[in-house]
């Protein structure tokens, strides 16, 4: 099958579904999911479609959200390779008596999960998930980031939360996102997360990304952060090695799990 006749195929079943996954249209193409993310960035270009974490919806359903979807829906999604950039993360935790912030996500939350009780640690975090995992471990000095409660993600914005963000300085901030990419670097769907994604990554000595391979070349509504202020990307075995390249050439540690 010719592109072109691929994009025509992809275009009618967003219009029929209202949703595509990248996963989905690689099998059914019998191509790779870089070959798909390329033609969906195509297809946003000409208007067809709104590319979002893992796919693409239909642009005339799209909200300010993206498309965004609940945290339960998402937690269960690549969740293989989530796990393993979960515990390849735990490289960079900081030596005993240093400190963590936890961002909301549902990467982060396996990263959260993948922890133990081996050095102490002072975490915060402003998603709920993340706390109750990070609860369990007696050498944690948890700390849970207040705000208003956002149901979608189970997480803290709001003025509040940035507030108290700003008044931290952590040693290493494990940050999640909805899209990566050379032009608008870091971004996702909600303003008000986006807000403190932006704290986050500011008040951090060492800022580490973690990310599925599926998120590379997306960018969504609002960006957060530029790529120079990311040290560090925790992808999964899945990412195109030419596209970690990319980000090598920009100065940044990419890790593979």
């Amino acid at each position: 099958m010719y592109a072109a006749e691929r994009h025509e195929a992809i275009a009618a079943a967003v219009r029929d579904t209202g949703r595509v996954s990248v996963i989905d249209l690689a099998a059914k193409f019998d191509v790779t999911g870089e070959t798909i993310r390329r033609d969906l960035a195509v297809l946003e270009r000409a208007g067809h479609v709104h590319r979002v974490h893992g796919g693409a919806v239909d642009p005339s359903l799209s909200t300010l959200d993206g498309g965004e979807r609940p945290l339960a829906q998402r937690i269960a999604e690549y969740s293989e390779a989530k796990a393993a950039i979960g515990a390849a993360a735990q490289r960079f935790l900081p030596p005993a008596g240093g400190s963590v912030l936890f961002d909301a996500g549902t990467t982060t939350y396996q990263a959260a999960r993948a922890l133990t009780d081996h050095r102490e640690l002072t975490i915060a975090t402003n998603a709920l998930g993340v706390a109750a995992t990070l609860s369990k471990l007696t050498t944690v000095n948890l700390h849970l980031i207040g705000g208003r409660l956002r149901g979608l993600t189970q997480a803290s914005v709001g003025a509040d939360t940035v507030a108290a963000i700003n008044r931290l300085r952590v040693s290493v901030a494990f940050i999640g996102t909805n899209g990566i990419s050379l032009g608008r670097g870091l971004s996702t769907p909600d303003p008000d997360e986006a807000a403190v994604k932006s704290a986050m990554v500011s008040c951090a000595n060492r800022v580490v990304v973690l990310a599925d391979s599926s998120k590379f070349g997306l960018d969504d509504v609002v960006s957060f952060a530029p790529l120079s202020a990311v040290d560090v990307i925790v992808t999964d075995a899945g990412a195109d090695p030419a596209t970690v390249s990319l980000y090598t050439e920009q100065g940044i540690e990419v890790v593979t799990a």
